[in-house]
């Protein structure tokens, strides 16, 4: 069995003993799901790299006491979300802000994307990323957790402290605000006139 494929108990054990290799496989396992969970939880570039490197350093200092049966995602993105809940309390996040980091995905479209898919794929990122920065919070960390990352409702709901039942009606709360929201942009999408790259009138 090859490092890219080590199940988290024997990962978890190299980290307990203190191996820089299974750090660093960890590490290139899991930061881009975490910073990108930090990034659409913020709002902000600036404050993702920080909660991130922040989320990294508690892995390394809790890693000689990790449990053996610990299941990483979960603990990660606990660690992530602890650290964002904490900025949030001690700094004046601009949770509004609108964010485009969706766009960047553009540029992996396939070689026979037209323009015009192109495009349209784009736009749909940017009202999603713009809809999704304009629900309640615990409405995004839901959607995010379960929609984006896919982790397991139950995981999620221990997480949050929360019962499944009431994790499950939250999440379904989320999903109708963010349809909610999503409808409304578009809405004001036609009645500004925004045209499809085929000349279209949306």
């Amino acid at each position: 069995m090859t490092d890219d494929t080590l199940p988290d108990r024997e990962l978890v054990d190299r980290l307990r003993r203190g191996e820089a290799t299974a750090f660093d496989r960890v590490y290139s396992a899991y930061h881009p799901r975490v910073f990108s969970f930090l990034l659409r939880l913020s709002g902000r570039r600036d404050t993702a790299e920080d909660l991130a490197q922040e989320t990294w350093l508690k892995l390394a200092k809790a890693a000689p006491g990790l449990r053996e049966d610990t299941t990483l995602a979960p603990f990660l993105f606990t660690i992530a979300r602890n650290a964002f809940m904490s900025h949030r309390r001690w700094a004046m996040l601009d949770i509004s802000r609108l964010v485009t980091f969706g766009l960047e995905v553009v540029s992996s479209a396939a070689a026979d994307s037209t323009p015009e898919t192109q495009h349209e794929r784009a736009r749909a990122i940017a009202l999603l990323e713009t809809a999704l920065q304009h629900v309640p919070l615990a409405s995004r960390e839901v959607l995010l957790l379960v929609g984006v990352e896919g982790m397991d409702q139950e995981e999620v709901a221990r997480m949050l402290g929360l019962s499944y039942d009431a994790l499950r009606q939250r999440l379904s709360r989320a999903r109708a605000q963010l349809a909610d929201k999503m409808e409304s942009l578009q809405k004001k999408e036609r009645a500004m006139g925004v045209k499809s790259p085929r000349g279209e009138t949306t």
